[in-house]
């Protein structure tokens, strides 16, 4: 097989684990309605949000997990690990889904208040559970919040005939992804959601920012070394997001909306996050030439014990992020009771958050107890194969020392 993708070297990298777990805590706050701590998340200050980062974190992953599964081990092994993975993430989406109707559906009984049920888009599947089960199933109903792990599965699915090509040529794979997104955006392709209406995020956009993540996981930052490495590209990425940060609070401050043209802000309001507008693609790629430059894989600030917690719900990004889509609901709930207490927003924000860390610290701890089971048992088994050559090697000395007497 010839391989022209470069992957990196072996090991974790940290700042993965860290901004995913920035993602799935910006995720969680910015998923209830009214919650005063969502204004420190990312999208109150640039085009792009903890969604992008995601994605091209996901991307980055697959790419660098897969893609040394399938040089080591050949294609065949790669591709059904994939589709494991994939497997376990639409298992996992089936469980939030049901667990996340539920909840929603019997809170708003109990309180009376059948708005959530519209809000939260449960109402048309408890008009029709069975039909809407079935699109669930299919991919096509959603809850409100529920957007984000449908794309990953699509995503990381999409990737496993993907991976054979990516390996061999890079480049060309992200040009086909790029001439995809770029045909979706003029054409509208997007897929159909249940009972009406398209994806959130839309697939055929979307697919750039993980490909993008794949791409430069595969080789391709080695290729643009010297390009990013710059002087001149650094403080261009430092413009842009100034730019962005200028934009955005223009727009959701109108006080301040008035001091810049409007014709700048038009081509930014609505931020078109179904299709995903070139601008929030040219944002996180600005954050990541930023971050990468003033954060390097081998930067003392990662050993920092205030990171660890984040670094936690990276390495356990999954299950959390499941708990984070429940607890949002519990959080709103807990807030329209307060009637948009201020307290209770940023208690609810902090406990949900807190809940979140304890159960990747928990998961993290539950692994490391298997790990110690399951040596215990192996330390017999291999002790017994260390003993064996001795042992017949002896038995071969006994069988001479016999032979030579008879």
């Amino acid at each position: 097989m010839r391989v022209c993708a470069n992957l990196p070297l072996a090991g974790r990298d940290v700042r993965l684990d860290l901004f995913r777990g920035l993602a799935n805590w910006a995720i969680f706050l910015d998923h209830i309605p009214h919650e005063v701590l969502s204004w420190t998340t990312a999208k109150n200050y640039g085009f792009s949000d903890a969604a992008d980062l995601f994605v091209f974190i996901s991307g980055y992953t697959a790419a660098f997990v897969f893609g040394r599964v399938m040089i080591e081990r050949g294609y065949a092994a790669a591709a059904s690990k994939l589709v494991k993975r994939a497997f376990e993430l639409y298992a996992a989406h089936i469980v939030v889904v049901v667990i996340d109707i539920g909840i929603i559906a019997s809170v708003s009984r109990e309180l009376h208040d059948p708005d959530d049920l519209n809000q939260f888009n449960i109402a048309v599947f408890i008009s029709k559970p069975l039909w809407q089960f079935s699109q669930t199933l299919a991919l096509r109903y959603k809850p409100v919040n529920l957007d984000v792990l449908p794309l990953y599965i699509l995503l990381l699915g999409a990737f496993a005939p993907a991976l054979w090509l990516m390996v061999r040529k890079p480049n060309w794979t992200l040009a086909g992804s790029l001439v995809l997104y770029v045909a979706a955006r003029h054409f509208g392709w997007n897929l159909p959601a249940s009972p009406s209406g398209l994806w959130y995020f839309n697939p055929f956009t979307w697919q750039l920012l993980f490909f993008l993540g794949a791409w430069i996981a595969l080789g391709g930052s080695s290729a643009i070394q010297l390009i990013i490495r710059t002087r001149a590209a650094f403080w261009l990425a430092i413009a842009y997001i100034i730019f962005a940060f200028v934009v955005t609070i223009a727009i959701r401050a109108p006080d301040l909306g008035g001091l810049i043209p409007h014709w700048m802000l038009e081509p930014f309001d609505p931020n078109d996050k179904t299709n995903l507008a070139p601008y929030r693609v040219v944002h996180l790629v600005a954050l990541a030439v930023v971050v990468t430059r003033l954060l390097p894989v081998d930067s003392p600030i990662l050993q920092w014990r205030s990171l660890v917690p984040l670094i936690q719900c990276g390495r356990n990004s999954l299950p959390v992020f499941c708990l984070g889509i429940v607890l949002s609901f519990c959080a709103h709930a807990a807030i329209e009771l307060s009637l948009n207490s201020l307290w209770v927003q940023i208690f609810v924000g902090a406990i949900g958050i807190l809940l979140m860390t304890a159960s990747a610290y928990y998961l993290t701890w539950f692994r490391q107890q298997d790990r110690a089971v399951l040596a215990a048992h192996l330390r017999p088994l291999l002790k017994l194969e260390r003993s064996e050559p001795v042992a017949n090697q002896n038995a071969g000395s006994s069988k001479g020392v016999r032979h030579a007497i008879y």
